[in-house]
Formats: structure tokens, sequence, C-alpha cells
């Protein structure tokens, strides 16, 4: 199954696709935001976009969090707040410490001054606003990282409750602390921005520029994000946190992440608002902001930079332009018909209740938002399916070793598990299990349904905890080490129930897979050095090596969303993302599962290949034909503990194991007959 498109969309898509329409267009709309306050001379029209274009820096911020990463946070104003007091207390004359020689080496920065005040000398902080910039982003991240830590953990509505919490504490400390934030009544005569000599004092046009270069600082600074290593991640995590953290991710340090960096924009952009209203109340920033930032991510589309730009533009726009000249018609029209309540109505001060329609609306109608952040490629003809020969039978043995650059297996045996006891509750799923994957080899676990071959290879993987036991691999103890850890030694999985990033491309599930063996962090990705460059480019090259290893069941559906495959092209995705983070041991559960004979025995042939390369497998398959064409040893688990272990044929003729298939009253008459 593929997407389909309607055509004009299709050819509108395929328009936009040409880098020198993108850079034109791109280009157009930089010439309208820098003419536009010599063509608009009305000041109030310039201050209304200046405002939109901090809503739109604060959409930014927060689409990292909720449309990157997937956290619904209901508290981001917290953040604006933090950043706006920052530069605010730092900036105006409410903290007026004594004067002593410990502030004179802060006075030679132009940090603070010297003031008298009441005969005592006072200092009084000046710090600049392009120095509180960096400077609130670098402490509201701080705070995002030690609110995070507690309570990243938590999903849904657990973090949506928690993060409203801290969203509405964060103005009762500033209403409660009037010392620092002068309470209620807010701070006043924040220091507006001076740059070479000119002071901005309150035109709204210096503020403009600053906010618009501000808005493409964050674009910029959010594309480069998503199109690298850590924007996957982010979005692996939003799709499937178990199957992310299979891959190699380290799930709390990806959200910490996108919570450190949603919160450093919402920060710098709390200074630039201050700065321009030079006054700052705890007001301005309750849930309501929270709620109207977040509509906005929701109507432009989440993980849609562009989306959220429109979105938070037209809802923005809305509040401060179409709606109050909307409320005027409708008062003129009041008045010459001759009735009182279309003079009286006020529709920018029932804000909060159309952003509740909008959003209602969107969730019934479009949850993707305006500029869907997926982009569906086109249903495949025939000849596009067929672009690389049909993949019959193994991998070819020298292409597959290039794309594969697996390590070596080594010698002695790569995986012992001793004890493995596994108990949820009053039920044991494994009861002192023991298991030996040699180098180099082939083991399959068999048994019937419920006797813990899934919790066994949860348990090796660190999905799931033991309650004793040791599980070594590669000489090392791993028992206990999350997830992630396991995977960067060298231990790859599939899952029973095919765990893929659905609404991710079969390209970016591959590229996934490839976490753990590339090292570019967020400055890396935003930056993009030569280093990181050829990173990259490097695991994209592998990527689509590994995917045309499987010809034309993958090759040519690259760019389309795995939710769009068969079943069978879905279990192709999941081992070609497994095989990309060059395991030394691959772990495959039930893969030909769902499976027809031909695909059956085409993958067979194919992880019989993966084997004559060096790799080793420890495969859970109920198909025992399939069982006895791959695996040097067979172990059968029933009931949580060990029922058998020998070769593929010793096994088949066990009459244990045959009891434990076919039931002890169906082998009796079995042998009856």
């Amino acid at each position: 199954m593929s997407a389909t498109i309607p055509a004009p969309v299709g050819r509108l898509r395929a328009v936009w696709d040409r880098p020198a329409v993108r850079h034109g267009l791109l280009a157009l709309l930089t010439a309208a935001v820098l003419l536009f306050p010599f063509v608009e001379g009305d000041d109030a029209d310039i201050d209304s976009l200046a405002n939109a274009a901090a809503y739109v820096a604060l959409a930014l911020g927060l689409n990292i969090v909720v449309g990157f990463a997937g956290l619904l946070d209901l508290g981001y104003a917290a953040f604006f707040a933090i950043g706006a007091y920052v530069y605010g207390v730092l900036s105006s004359f409410q903290v007026l410490p004594a004067w002593s020689p410990f502030w004179q080496p802060f006075a030679a920065l132009h940090l603070v001054e010297k003031i008298n005040q009441g005969g005592g000398d006072l200092v009084h902080f000046t710090l600049s606003f392009w120095l509180a910039l960096p400077l609130a982003a670098v402490v509201t991240a701080g705070c995002g990282v030690l609110f995070g830590a507690p309570t990243l953990r938590l999903r849904g509505d657990y973090l949506a409750i928690v993060t409203l919490g801290f969203g509405e504490i964060v103005p009762i400390v500033a209403r409660n602390t009037p010392y620092l934030t002068n309470g209620a009544a807010g701070l006043n005569g924040v220091q507006a921005p001076h740059l070479f000599g000119y002071n901005f004092t309150v035109q709204a046009t210096p503020y403009y520029y600053v906010g618009m270069a501000l808005v493409a600082l964050l674009i910029f600074t959010s594309i480069r994000l998503r199109d690298s290593r850590i924007g996957r991640a982010w979005m692996a995590v939003r799709e499937d946190e178990t199957a992310a953290s299979a891959m190699g991710i380290d799930r709390t340090r990806a959200k910490l992440l996108a919570f450190a960096i949603g919160a450093a924009f919402a920060g710098a952009v709390g200074v630039f608002y201050v700065a321009k209203l030079q006054t700052a109340t705890p007001d301005m920033f309750g849930f309501p902001v929270s709620v109207m930032i977040l509509v906005m991510v929701v109507l432009g589309g989440m993980g849609s930079v562009w989306g959220v730009v429109l979105g938070a533009a037209l809802l923005s726009l809305l509040q401060s332009w179409f709606l109050p000249d909307l409320s005027e018609w409708l008062h003129t029209l009041g008045a010459a018909i001759g009735n009182d309540w279309l003079q009286q109505i006020d529709l920018a001060r029932s804000i909060e209740l159309i952003f509740g329609i909008l959003l209602v609306l969107m969730m019934l109608f479009r949850r993707e938002g305006l500029i869907p952040a997926a982009r569906h490629a086109p249903s495949l003809d025939f000849a596009a399916q067929h672009v690389q020969g049909v993949q019959r039978g193994g991998f070819d043995g020298e292409l597959a070793a290039t794309a594969l650059a697996l390590p070596e297996p080594g010698r002695g045996n790569l995986l012992e598990v001793r004890g493995i006891t596994v108990r949820f509750g009053g039920l044991t799923a494994l009861n002192g299990v023991d298991l030996v994957v040699p180098a180099g080899g082939v083991v399959a676990v068999i048994g019937p349904n419920g006797s813990g071959k899934s919790t066994l290879f949860n348990v090796i993987t660190g999905l799931v905890p033991a309650d004793s036991g040791s599980i070594r691999f590669a000489g090392a103890e791993i028992l206990g080490l999350p997830p992630h850890r396991i995977l960067a030694k060298g231990l790859a999985r599939t899952f029973q129930n095919i765990r893929l990033f659905a609404n991710l491309t079969v390209l970016d599930n591959v590229l996934i897979g490839q976490h753990a063996r590339l090292s570019t962090g967020a400055f890396g990705a935003v930056l993009r050095p030569p280093r990181t460059r050829a990173e990259e480019a490097r695991a994209l090259a592998r990527a689509r090596s590994i995917i045309a290893l499987f010809g034309n069941r993958l090759a040519p559906r690259a760019a389309q969303a795995v939710s769009y495959l068969s079943y069978a092209n879905r279990r192709r995705v999941e081992i070609a993302r497994a095989l990309a983070s060059q395991p030394k041991l691959l772990l495959l559960d039930e893969p030909t599962a769902g499976m027809n004979p031909a695909e059956t025995l085409e993958l067979a042939e194919q992880i019989r290949s993966l084997h004559a390369l060096g790799l080793t497998i420890l495969l859970i398959e109920h198909k025992l034909d399939v069982v006895t064409q791959l695996a040097d040893t067979v172990i059968v688990l029933d009931h949580g503990e060990k029922l058998a272990e020998g070769r593929p044929d010793q096994v088949r003729r066990n009459e244990e194991v045959l009891r434990a298939y076919l039931g002890r009253a169906a082998r009796e008459a079995l042998d009856a007959a």
C-alpha cells in the first residue's frame, strides 16, 4: 500500500522541491519583511508585527518540545517569564544592593554602575540587551534541565499536568517576591536596547527588525536540528520510546535536550518582549499564554517549522489586527441598524474562546495542521517499483559486506545467559533459564505461545529487569544496563510486533538505526562543521546501501512513510534498521511471522547470507522448517523453563518438545493411532 496524493498537490510539491523555486520565494519573503516598515508607515501596525514575531519565536521553541519530541508542555510560558525577569531585574532599578569593591570589576565590564541614592552608594545593574539574550537562553535552558530531570520520565497526561503546575508556579513566585520582581505591580524602567549609540526607546521599527532577526535565527536553528541526528532521535522518541531506546537512543537525555532547547528559545524571546514593553508583570505569563502558543503549533502543524511560523503569525495577527477591525465593523453595523449588542461586542476579549474553537476544529478536520510535517511520497507506478531488480534469495555477499560493515564476530561464547529469572507479580515468566550463543553461530529459541521467548529477548536487551541471574555479552556483564547502552555494545533486535517509527520514512528509520554509531551533538547539528557534514553524508550513503540490499522491495520506497508499506516490507525495514547499527549479535523475534511461503523463503535466505558474513544470530521462530534450515542449536522453552536443547533434528524428535507443542492428550492420541 502506498500513499495517494491528488495530482494538483503533487504538481505543487514538485515545483516546490526545485531549489531555485524555494530560494526565490525565500528571497521574496525576506525582501517583504525588510521593506514592510518603509511601505507601512503606521507605527501601530509595525508594532503588531513585532509582537507577532515574538509569538512566532515562542511557537518555534514549543515546536521543539511538542512537535519534534512529542512532549506535551502546558506550562511553556514559565520559561518565557524566567527569561523576561532575567533581563528585567538586571536592567531596571528594582534591585539596588550596596556598593562595595566587589562590584568594581563588573563596573569595568559595563554590567553595573554606581549610583547615589538617599546619601549612599548603590549598585544599578546595566546588563546589555545583547548580552541578556544568550544569558537568558542559558539560564532558562538550565531551568528546563532542572525541571525536566525528575519529571520527563512521566508520559502523556501525567507530564501535561506537571508542566501545567510548573507554568502556574512561576507567575505565583513572581507575584510573591516583590523585593525582586516588584510583585503584582510589575517591573518598571526596564532599559531599552542600545546599538552603536542608537537608543531604541519606544519606537516600533527597531524592535520589528530585531524580532524578525530572532525569528530567522530560530527558524534556521530548528531546521538544522530537525534534519540531523538529534532531530531524528527526538522524532523516534515521539513515535515509539521503546523502539527508540532499543535503537541506541538515550530517551531521557533526548527529552532533556529538547526541553532545554525549547526553554532557551522562550528565554531569549522573554528578553526581547520585556525590552520592547519596558515592563514585566506576572499576568503577562499566565496559563492562557501557554495555551495560545500550543494552539499556534497545532494550527500550523506539529513538527512543521514553516507550518508553525504560519500558524503563529495568523493567530497573532488575528488577535491584534483582524478581530479589532472586525469588532469596529460590527459596531458600525450595529449603529446603522440600531442594535445595541453589536455596538458593544469586543471580539478581542473572546480570544481564548476563539482559540479553543480553532483547536477543536483542527482536531476534527485537519489534525496534521496547515502545513503537515510529514510529506507523503506519491504512489509508485510499475516502472518506479521495479527501478531495481527483484531481490530473490540471499544478499549479494560483496555488496552486503560493504554496506553492513559488520564487526568481527570474535571467538568463544558471544552471549552467556545464566540462571535468568523474571517474575511479574505472582507469575514466573522465566525460571532459571540458561542460554549460550557462540560467536558466529545461529541459535534458535522455540516454544509454544506464552513460554517466555519474547520475555527472554526483552531481558537480554534491557527492556525488562531480571530478578536474578547473569547476562554476559562479549565477556562483559550487561544485565541492568539500559537498552541504549546494550545496543551501543553491539546487540540489536527486532520485535515480535513490529515497532517502526510509522510517520517517518524508510530512509529515516534506517538512519535512526545508526544513532549510536554517530556522534553529532546539538551544536554540531546547528553549525555543521566539515566533520559533521562528512559524518552525515557517510550515514546517508550507508543507509541507502542497506536499503538497496533489499532490491525493489525497499529501494523505490525509501522516501515513503513506513505506515504505507506492506506488512512484509515493514518487516524488512525493521531488519534493515537493526543491521544499520552494526551489530555483533542480531536478535530476530519471529521475523517471518505473517509472511507467505515465498516471502518466508526469501527472508530465510537473507538471514543465511548474514550468517555467512559472520554475523551471530539469536532467533525466535515458530516455523520449524525455517529453524531447521538456519539454526545450529535449538533451545525449547515451555512455561518459562528450558525444556530441551540440541541440534534441530534432535529437538524435533524430542518427546517432551512434541508434547509441549501438541499438548499431552493430542500426543497420546497420535501415538495410539
